[in-house]
């Protein structure tokens, strides 16, 4: 089973994901489970505090190293003693697709969440296994990225989705943006369906929807379209004929 035992001080945060949405059902269902692990629970004060002050100085607190190994250890050990240790840091390597597909179709990880100005250096060096981002910016603590990585992750389990080719049609899946949605009414504020979306034809819908998903990541993700292209001329696969066709349509509507 998926789980994520999850190292915060603000374990209140993770209703988001066990009391709302997809990520609820599937948790009713059986398919994940999350543990809260907080590391003031091992303070070594009569206080709860957990950081201090920085050697060097400069502004801010430091998670200490102590508190939060504890707490490493106390889920690893409900673990039954493994569990690969992700901190959520700007410092990390962004999180995609592969890295969500690849942690759903294993049994989860412990995610360790910093707050102030990080955590001490050495907990890293001794514990994580890995440093994952969700962006170049700074959150004001690890826990809103791993909801973020929680969601991702349950919303891939089979029976989590209502339809299972939700999670198989979303963006990235493919390497490419999604393409757009609409429902009803037909007209809105002036604005009508696209007529193919309302033919009925069921392959001149998927191939609209393919070439839309080729259009919108080369416009609006120029990089990840020339990593999709790529990765299609590296593979053996390569561009299919439908694709190559589509692309050219592109290209020519773009310079009318």
């Amino acid at each position: 089973m998926l789980r994520f035992d999850v190292i915060t001080l603000f374990p209140e945060m993770f209703a988001a994901v066990t009391e709302c949405g997809i990520s609820r059902r599937a948790l009713e269902r059986g398919l994940w489970r999350l543990e809260c692990w907080n590391p003031r629970q091992w303070a070594e004060n009569a206080y709860g505090s957990v950081d201090d002050r920085p050697f060097g100085g400069g502004p801010g607190m430091v998670m200490q190293a102590r508190p939060l190994e504890a707490a490493i250890g106390a889920a690893k050990e409900a673990r039954g003693g493994a569990g690969r240790v992700i901190y959520l840091s700007p410092q990390g390597q962004p999180l995609g697709h592969a890295k969500v597909a690849e942690l759903a179709a294993g049994d989860g990880a412990i995610l360790l969440c910093g707050r102030y100005e990080g955590i001490d250096e050495r907990v890293i060096a001794r514990c994580v296994d890995q440093e994952v981002s969700l962006g170049d910016f700074v959150l004001s603590g690890g826990e809103i990225a791993a909801l973020a990585l929680i969601d991702a992750c349950v919303r891939q389990l089979p029976g989590a989705l209502n339809d299972e080719a939700s999670a198989a049609e979303d963006s990235f899946v493919e390497g490419l943006l999604d393409c757009p949605h609409y429902t009803r009414p037909e007209v809105y504020e002036g604005m009508p369906v696209p007529d193919v979306l309302l033919s009925g034809h069921h392959e001149n819908i998927r191939r609209w929807r393919l070439k839309q998903s080729l259009l919108r990541t080369r416009e609006r993700r120029p990089e990840l379209f020339a990593k999709w292209l790529a990765q299609r001329a590296g593979s053996a696969r390569g561009l299919s004929k439908e694709e190559t066709q589509l692309l050219r349509e592109i290209e020519a509507d773009s310079n009318k």
